[in-house]
């Protein structure tokens, strides 16, 4: 099936998507991002409908790549082309997004994911792995790293939540205001997931063709604008009542880390390198001038590279509780 709207929508369905208004329907979604030739696969674990890949030569060492929020398995495509000579790369959607979407509770709890990650490597027979994540991802990706120490190689954090934030970005701190949760999910309109995605580059002439209406049309999965309300609520929630913790956990990891950032990071501020760099001495950091908040997307072959120089390189740096 092509990924042009004609293929997808009828006239009167094409109005409502470009208003927004409901869900997709989720075989066609499948079709276009989990079609049998993609590798795509699917796995009851905590609840959920899992999508994962898992590509590369099994023998190779592991690594396993954690989206940020509104993203799917798909933000990592670049950077499979690069590992997967070298290594086993598994992705997948993270609960609410993509296409493993909500869960039958509403809870979506940091340990929650915790469990999925744990289970997922349970199901695919990985004993251990690096891990690379981005913003929501990287911070399922650190904490993982202290709840389970012994399943963790390296650490590649990329613009990673994890510290206080004054101000939240606007589309999660949106779902606080009053009947977010009730009008969100019936309808978000086209040009919300457009802004948030050139929010999110520094350099908004580096968003490929289609990736708009990816993120659109997964954000339109049954279920997923309802999960998103919920998920960027509990962030909210934990940004007021649980980050003044992340100094003195931060300062417990124990696996060699990579910190990537982009400089022009419109949601996560740049300022909080200093933060990773105060807690956790001897931690590896690059920063990109001009790029935003996913430098895996924008900057795909620069990020890639440096990523993969510090997993190559021996292990030489041993951090203290």
């Amino acid at each position: 099936m092509s990924v042009s709207d004609t293929a997808l929508f009828s006239p009167v369905a094409k109005l409502f998507s470009s208003l927004g208004v409901g869900a997709l329907a989720l075989n066609e979604l499948k079709s276009l991002y989990a079609p049998v030739s993609s590798g795509s696969k699917f796995v009851e674990i905590e609840g959920f409908n899992l999508h994962y890949r898992d590509e590369g030569d099994h023998k190779l060492p592991v690594i396993i790549m954690l989206h940020g929020v509104v993203a799917s398995l798909h933000t990592w495509d670049d950077w499979l082309l690069e590992f997967s000579q070298d290594y086993r790369v598994i992705r997948f959607d993270l609960p609410g997004f993509g296409l493993t979407g909500p869960s039958v509770d509403g809870i979506y709890t940091i340990e929650r994911m915790l469990s999925v990650v744990s289970l997922l490597m349970d199901h695919l027979g990985v004993a251990k792995a690096s891990f690379a994540g981005n913003s929501l991802g990287g911070y399922v990706a650190w904490n993982f790293a202290l709840s389970q120490p012994e399943r963790v190689e390296k650490l590649v954090l990329i613009d990673p939540a994890g510290y206080a934030m004054k101000k939240m970005p606007w589309m999660i701190a949106a779902s606080a205001l009053p009947g977010s949760t009730v009008l969100m999910p019936i309808w978000m309109p086209r040009a919300l997931i457009a802004q948030g995605v050139k929010d999110v580059y520094g350099d908004q002439r580096r968003i490929k063709p289609n990736v708009i209406e990816r993120y659109y049309r997964l954000s339109r999965r049954p279920g997923n604008r309802k999960a998103m309300m919920q998920i960027f609520r509990q962030l909210v929630l934990i940004n007021r009542t649980q980050l003044h913790l992340t100094p003195a956990a931060v300062a417990k990891l124990r696996a060699p880390t990579l910190l990537l950032w982009g400089e022009s990071d419109r949601w996560i501020s740049p300022a909080h390198v200093q933060l990773w760099q105060r807690d956790l001495p001897g931690i590896q950091v690059k920063t990109y001038p001009g790029v935003g908040h996913l430098p895996m997307e924008e900057i795909p072959w620069q990020s890639a590279a440096d990523a993969l120089q510090f997993m190559r390189a021996p292990d030489s740096l041993e951090f203290v509780i």
